[in-house]
């Protein structure tokens, strides 16, 4: 539980403060804007999933973590484990974004960006979908090494492909309505990002279990094998 809150609320944190670095850095270049964005936070993640991976597994994503013990079978996140898990990565991500507007000087409110579209949802059910397919198919193949590089890398570009610019995390919007900044949502925008999110996951899911038939085998292994569970 120390882990995923420490890491969601680190990942949080990269994504707000990047944003807020940004957003000073460039203020007339959106685009600029969102490709410092967008690399801080692949590449945070990345070093966050090597580092944290070893000990939760390093999920930092309630629907990573649903996911897990879907199709686990026994093998994945036992009930009270999950529960767990998801009151780490909520509390984790709202102190990270709470951490971010203190580093800046940036009063605490709720932010007021909208964000809800049709194609924003969509985008938002394709980024989740993706990166359920990403996690999956590395861990059912065996190919853990190389989870947090292409993590990092999916969202990174999928910062770029989708038009919702891939929150993909329901901890992470969670945490980014405390923020009234480049990075923030505001409630309403979020919570339908977060239905979008879990419907992408299911979707995810779905596929993963056609193309890997016996993923249940390797799904307690979601992100990175962990050797404290």
């Amino acid at each position: 539980m120390v882990a995923e809150f420490l890491g969601t609320g680190l990942l949080v944190a990269i994504v707000v403060g990047s944003g807020i670095m940004a957003s000073r850095l460039s203020p007339n270049d959106v685009g600029l804007q969102l490709l410092e964005n967008s690399l801080a936070t692949a590449l945070g993640l990345g070093v966050l999933i090597l580092v944290l991976g070893p000990v939760s597994g390093a999920h930092f994503n309630p629907v990573v973590s649903i996911v897990d013990a879907l199709a686990g079978r026994g093998m994945g996140l036992r009930p009270a484990q999950l529960s767990g898990y998801l009151l780490a990565q909520f509390s984790g991500a709202i102190s990270g974004a709470l951490l971010a507007n203190l580093m800046f000087g940036i009063p605490a409110a709720i932010a007021t960006t909208a964000r809800v579209e049709f194609g924003t949802l969509l985008g938002e059910v394709i980024a989740t979908a993706g990166l359920i397919l990403v996690i999956l198919g590395l861990s059912r193949t065996g190919r853990p090494a190389v989870t947090a590089a292409a993590v990092g890398a999916y969202i990174g570009a999928a910062y770029w492909f989708t038009s919702s610019t891939s929150f993909a995390n329901p901890a992470v919007t969670t945490g980014r309505i405390f923020s009234d900044t480049f990075a923030g949502v505001a409630p309403l925008s979020a919570f339908a990002f977060i239905a979008a999110q879990l419907v992408g996951g299911a979707v995810g899911l779905a596929f993963a279990a056609v193309l890997f038939p016996r993923i249940s085998q390797t799904a307690a292994d979601l992100v990175v094998p962990t050797t404290d569970r």
